[in-house]
C-alpha cells in the first residue's frame, strides 16, 4: 500500500510533469491573442464557471492575450418566462421581436457579461465589459427581420477599442449584441461574434466552449473524437453528413476564421474541468482542432 508521504511525492511529481509539459506551449504563444466563446453548461455550473474563469486569468497571467465572447440562451429564456413573452425559434434561431430584443440586451449586456467580468476580476485578472455598440467594434446588419425579426449577423468589426485593452493588459468580455447602421440593436450568435472578431484581431487562436467532445465521426461514440482536420477536411466531413445539426455552424464559423487568418481553431467541451487549459498546454489537447492546412502547425 502506497503511504501517505509517497502519494503526495507522486502528485507533486505529476504537477511537475504538467508545468513541464505546458513551458513550451506557453513559449509558443505568449503575446498572441486567444479568442474565448463562453457558452453551454461551463455557463450555467457554478463550479465549472469557477474552473473556466480561472483557466482565462491563467492565459493573461502567463502571457496570452484572452478575449471573451458570451452568449446567454438559457438566462434569456429564463427572463422572458417571468416576463410572459413565450420564447420561439425559427430553425434554430430566435424569434426577436421589440419586446423580447430589449430582454436579451438586458439579460447580455447588463447582467451575464457584468458578472463575468467580477469574476474575473475577482480571480485575479482586470476585466472590461463590452457589447458590440462600444466604440461601434461591431456593426450588424439584419438577416431576415420580417421572419425572425431583429436578428443579424456581423457586417463589419472595429478593433480599436478591443486592441487597446488588450495591449493595457486587461481582458475584453464582449455579449454578441451589436447595432446596425441606424443603431438599431441586433441579437448576433455568439459563435459567429466570436469567428469574426478573432480574425479581426488576427488570433492565433479562437476556442469554442461547447457541450461536445468536439467533431465525432460518431455521434454516439465518445471514442470517435476527430482530433485534428484543416479547412478542406472539415467540408469534407459536413458534405457527407459526418458533421451534422448543431455542430454545422460551429464548424464552418471555424473555417471562416481560419479563411481569414486565424491559426488555429478549437471546439472543445467546455464540462471537463480545465477543459482551456488542457486543449491549450497539452501535447494531446481534449477536442478537435481545425488548422487551414495540414501542413500548418
Amino acid at each position: 500500500m502506497t503511504s501517505e508521504s509517497e502519494f503526495y511525492k507522486q502528485a507533486e511529481a505529476t504537477r511537475v510533469r504538467v508545468l513541464s509539459e505546458a513551458l513550451p506551449y506557453i513559449q509558443q504563444f505568449s503575446g498572441r491573442t486567444v479568442v474565448i466563446k463562453y457558452g453551454g453548461a461551463a455557463m450555467k455550473d457554478s463550479t465549472l464557471k469557477d474552473k473556466v474563469i480561472r483557466d482565462i486569468v491563467f492565459l493573461s497571467c502567463v502571457g496570452l492575450r484572452p478575449v471573451v465572447v458570451h452568449g446567454g440562451g438559457p438566462e434569456i429564456n429564463s427572463w422572458l418566462t417571468k416576463l410572459n413573452i413565450e420564447p420561439q425559434f425559427k430553425q434554430g434561431l430566435r424569434v426577436t421581436d421589440a419586446d423580447t430584443m430589449d430582454v436579451v440586451e438586458m439579460v447580455l449586456v447588463g447582467r451575464v457579461n457584468k458578472e463575468l467580468v467580477s469574476l474575473i476580476n475577482q480571480a485575479g485578472g482586470i476585466a472590461v465589459g463590452l457589447c458590440g455598440k462600444d466604440g461601434n467594434s461591431i456593426e450588424a446588419r439584419p438577416l431576415d427581420r420580417e421572419s425572425i425579426g431583429f436578428v443579424g449577423e456581423v457586417s463589419r468589426v472595429d478593433t480599436k477599442v478591443i486592441e487597446t485593452l488588450v495591449k493595457d493588459g486587461y481582458i475584453p468580455v464582449i455579449s454578441s449584441v451589436a447595432a446596425d447602421e441606424s443603431g438599431q440593436a441586433h441579437n448576433i450568435n455568439a459563435d459567429t461574434v466570436a469567428g469574426e472578431i478573432a480574425a479581426a484581431l488576427g488570433a492565433e487562436k479562437l476556442i469554442l466552449l461547447t457541450d461536445t467532445p468536439g467533431i465525432l465521426r460518431d455521434y454516439k461514440d465518445m471514442s470517435t473524437l476527430i482530433q485534428r482536420v484543416d479547412i478542406q477536411q472539415a467540408r469534407e466531413l459536413i458534405q457527407d453528413g459526418t458533421v451534422s445539426g448543431g455542430m454545422i455552424p460551429k464548424v464552418q464559423c471555424c473555417v471562416r476564421s481560419l479563411a481569414q487568418g486565424v491559426r488555429a481553431a478549437h471546439i472543445i467541451d467546455g464540462r471537463i474541468p480545465h477543459a482551456i487549459l488542457l486543449e491549450t498546454f497539452t501535447d494531446k489537447g481534449i477536442g478537435s482542432m481545425i488548422v487551414a492546412s495540414e501542413f500548418l502547425a
